[in-house]
């Protein structure tokens, strides 16, 4: 719906009425056959993390090759037993045979479990069960804690860890991603738009707009999921969401102040919907281009998850664009004035609301331009000193990693398990690290690996099972006892298994890690380290390495973008800078809080890159929506008055966004994740930082203060800014934003 030629506007009833229903009905046909596909999302999804490695990772390879060392498909659940007792001779036997022959669960192979190994002080047993890893993980996990409970009744304690435990739980707390974040977000939504508009219908409309936005998008995301273009990542499903609801209510905001103001103007609400398209489209297009243009800088991304991220949210940010310039103006259009009711919004005639003073008006707006007017140096130079002060947190961000048990809150059986073998065996019991290797360096590898500080001992693959290798070859199963197993060869390579003395989801045992592979590098390069805290080292590399590169270019493609739009080369590095600067206070706050505050053990490395690319984007979507209209009043009133005159226009409708866009992403906050928790405080405490503090303050205190020079080279920065007049004439009408 985007134009304004003289024959749209002159359409007739008939037609017009035709036009907005065509355009009504196709996105509720979106919005029914969207909807039916948004429950299937997280179906679509996976949490694997050796997914999204780059293939040439060593983890990754290890993950490929270690799968005809053992039963391919599967994925491996420890099953930790604790006893108030030590057990007797004979017990350990009994167990294991109660735990092969409970009831066949669908998923489970308790007949192939390894053998029931006791810890040396006899009140504790485990043993390694195989799951499929390609059913229903979290049913046959849930199934096997349920059977095992009955099955060992001697037991005080039974927990199912390992791999296929910590999967479970992230798919448990991953379940209800769709409804629960949903309705959070739009019930934050609605009660601040009941608050902003004081209408009960025109919220509706808005959120109306917002979920056909988002099931255009899951329509498309689903296909391209099921097609397998795409890897669906868990974590991206929640951003997805809430990234096109809080985008496109920022738009509709955006669209319906300029709405508001040609209402004013006109009596046909037809002419003020192309009118208001006219002067909206433009800052919208470019704050979505934008931030589809930092997503997508995301590409170069070594890691899959993040790579993927990238076109699976601007997807969400395309549709999101489509539902502000076809649905909520044909929705507008539809209900007209009363959309605001119980306001009324009648138009004025002959009134000019852009060209009217309102500089002089008793409103916070008119006064916040007047404070900036008279002390501009004292406020850019404040509020730049406040939020250096607050980077200066970013001393105490842990952003290196952190314990994959930790990445579920609340309870978890998993985690709890996992402190149960650290009790009892060496820590590291249950999750070896990976090592493989050909036959020929087998001892010397074997030598080099006990030698490393943080191993605590390592087994080989045989043919009757994992068995016990030391630098002078495998062992018997009892001292004196039969013959010595022969190794399982396959193309020439043994796998070696690894127990380390941390638990494998510490930072100790990632050095350890590393500090292993070192050492393996002397006997020979080719020879690779896997498992999961070598998934882990790996993933957490990858991470640190695209937070080098992709920071720098999304703000140089913003950048270009911004030089384009505002015909400028001072107003958008003024801009980035200032965004910039406040997403290093927003991280600075969050890490002193993610410490002292919550006890948070660290932070994943990708938290901060996702951080800044949704400040990034985010915040200068605000900058652009103040600057676009600072550039149009300054053509009219020069650059000082301009900028001021903007501050005030635009100070309801950006303010009313950010406060939504904060809330709509401190809705994460409710799923139990930690990565999710993190994300959701940056963000929408940086929102919050950006839209009172940048926007408000810093930005046009700075635009005043270079005047017609924030314009350059264009020609407005060549033309007269005469600094204001504080005797200008109230207008007749003043007009909120």
């Amino acid at each position: 719906m985007v134009g304004d030629s003289t024959r749209v506007r002159h359409w007739s009833r008939k037609k017009r009425v035709a036009v907005t229903a065509v355009v009504i009905a196709a996105w509720l046909l979106i919005l029914l056959v969207g909807g039916r596909m948004f429950s299937q999302l997280n179906d679509l999804g996976t949490n694997d993390r050796v997914q999204f490695l780059p293939s040439s990772s060593e983890s990754t390879q290890v993950n490929e090759v270690q799968d005809k060392f053992r039963q391919q498909g599967f994925i491996y659940a420890v099953a930790v037993f604790t006893f108030d007792e030590p057990l007797g001779e004979r017990d350990p036997a009994l167990i294991e045979r109660a735990v092969r022959r409970i009831d066949p669960i669908e998923g489970v192979f308790t007949f192939n479990a390894t053998p029931l190994i006791v810890a040396e002080d006899r009140v504790a047993a485990e043993m390694v069960i195989p799951l499929d890893s390609a059913g229903e993980l979290d049913e046959s996990v849930a199934a096997l804690r349920a059977e095992l409970g009955g099955a060992v009744s001697q037991a005080s304690g039974v927990y199912v860890t390992g791999p296929a435990g910590f999967a479970a739980d992230i798919i448990d707390a991953f379940s209800g991603i769709d409804g629960m974040l949903l309705l959070v977000a739009l019930g934050a939504v609605f009660l601040i738009l009941v608050v902003v508009y004081r209408s009960p219908l025109l919220p509706v409309l808005v959120l109306a707009t917002s979920l056909a936005a988002l099931c255009g998008s899951v329509i498309i995301v689903s296909g391209l999921a099921r097609s397998g273009a795409i890897l669906l990542a868990g974590q991206t499903q929640g951003i997805l969401l809430i990234l096109v609801v809080g985008a496109t209510t920022n738009y509709a905001l955006l669209y319906i102040s300029r709405y508001v103001e040609e209402l004013r103007r006109r009596e046909s609400k037809w002419e003020a919907t192309w009118a208001a398209l006219k002067r909206s489209w433009q800052p919208i297009l470019a704050s979505g281009l934008t931030v589809i243009v930092a997503l997508m800088v995301l590409l170069v991304s070594q890691l899959d998850s993040n790579r993927t991220l990238g076109p699976i949210a601007s997807i969400g940010i395309v549709f999101a664009l489509l539902a502000s310039f076809t649905l909520l103006p044909a929705l507008l259009l539809w209900a007209g004035r009363a959309a605001f009711w119980p306001r009324k919004v009648a138009a004025f005639s002959g009134a000019d609301v852009t060209r009217a003073d309102v500089l002089t008006g008793d409103g916070l707006w008119a006064r916040l331009a007047r404070l900036v007017a008279k002390r501009h140096r004292t406020v850019w130079i404040v509020t730049t000193l406040a939020l250096v002060v607050m980077a200066l947190g970013l001393t105490q961000l842990k952003a290196d990693g952190s314990p994959s048990s930790e990445y579920v809150m609340g309870e978890s059986q998993a985690r709890e398990g996992l402190h149960v073998l650290a009790e009892h065996y060496p820590a590291g019991a249950g999750t070896p690290a990976i090592v493989l290797v050909d036959t020929e360096r087998m001892l010397a590898t074997t030598e080099a690996i006990l030698a490393v500080p943080g191993v605590d001992s390592a087994r080989i693959t045989t043919l009757a099972g994992p068995a016990p290798i030391t630098a002078a070859g495998v062992q018997t199963f009892a001292p004196g006892v039969g013959i010595p197993p022969a190794p399982l060869v396959i193309d020439d390579q043994v796998l070696l298994e690894v127990t380390l003395d941390d638990a494998a989801d510490t930072l100790a045992a990632e050095k350890t890690v590393r500090e292993l592979r070192s050492a393996l590098d002397d006997v020979g390069d080719d020879i690779l380290v896997g498992g999961q805290t070598a998934i882990d080292v790996d993933a957490n590399a990858a991470a640190i390495v695209d937070r080098s590169l992709i920071v720098p270019l999304v703000l140089l493609c913003i950048l270009g973008l911004l030089v384009l739009l505002l015909r400028s080369v001072v107003a958008p590095l003024l801009v980035v800078g200032s965004v910039a600067l406040s997403y290093a206070a927003a991280l600075g706050v969050s890490a002193i809080v993610f410490n002292v505050v919550f006890g948070f053990g660290g932070a994943d490395p990708t938290v901060p890159l996702f951080a800044f690319v949704f400040l990034i984007a985010l915040g200068v979507d605000y900058n652009i929506f103040l600057m676009t209209r600072a550039r149009e009043e300054s053509v009219i009133h020069g650059a000082r008055e301009g900028v001021l005159r903007s501050l005030v226009f635009t100070g309801g409708v950006i303010t009313s966004a950010g406060i939504v866009l904060a809330a709509t992403f401190a809705a994460l906050g409710v799923l139990p994740l930690l990565f999710m928790a993190q994300i959701a405080f940056i963000v929408a405490f940086g929102v919050l930082l950006d839209t009172f503090v940048v926007r408000t303050l810093l930005v046009p205190a700075l635009a005043y203060d270079l005047g017609r020079r924030t314009w350059w080279p264009s020609a407005l920065s060549r033309s007269e800014s005469p600094a204001p007049s504080p005797e200008a004439v109230r207008p007749r009408e003043r007009v909120s934003a």
